[in-house]
């Protein structure tokens, strides 16, 4: 069997950051998530907006932005407190390993401590990415039933899970 790594999640820091920044996805999966080069000093610079690194054994390997205003992310009010997770990627090189899944665990874990006000996290993801799709389901997040048209391509499930199912 198989020794599960240690994936865990952390607001990104200087020690970490330019390890952060060489990290990327094949160029089609850029139709879905932007360049970490232009991600994180926007996460850094935006009220409101968590920059966070994921780790594997210590070592980055993906990138998310915990938004505290979910509005940004569906351009509309939730009922419940919910934040936002935008920006999620792991890079091309650890891809197709289960550390997708194991990250998404990791940052809901890491929210339910920090922020214990926030029931429900919310998300979008393109319709054409199948495999983020999937990953998210699995993760526990579900359609909404609507459509967020703001993304740069084409339309978006809007989707949501509660911290603690």
């Amino acid at each position: 069997m198989t020794e599960r790594p240690d994936i865990r999640v952390v607001p990104v820091n200087a020690s970490i950051r330019a390890a952060l920044l060489v990290l990327g996805v094949s160029e089609e999966q850029y139709d879905f998530v932007g360049r970490i080069g232009a991600s994180l000093p926007d996460a850094e610079a935006c009220h409101g907006s968590e920059p966070m690194a994921i780790l594997r054994d210590g070592e980055p390997i993906g990138f998310y932005r915990l938004e505290q205003h979910a509005t940004s992310i569906a351009d509309r009010a939730f009922e419940r407190p919910t934040v936002g997770l935008r920006s999620f990627f792991i890079d091309t090189r650890w891809q197709g390993q289960g550390l997708g899944a194991l990250a998404l665990g990791a940052a809901m874990e890491d929210i339910a401590r920090r922020r214990p006000s926030v029931q429900d996290v919310v998300l979008t993801v393109n319709l054409r990415n199948t495999a983020a799709l999937a990953l998210y389901r699995r993760a526990g997040f579900r359609e909404t039933g609507e459509l967020y048209h703001g993304g740069r391509s084409g339309p978006q499930h809007v989707m949501l899970r509660a911290v603690s199912p």
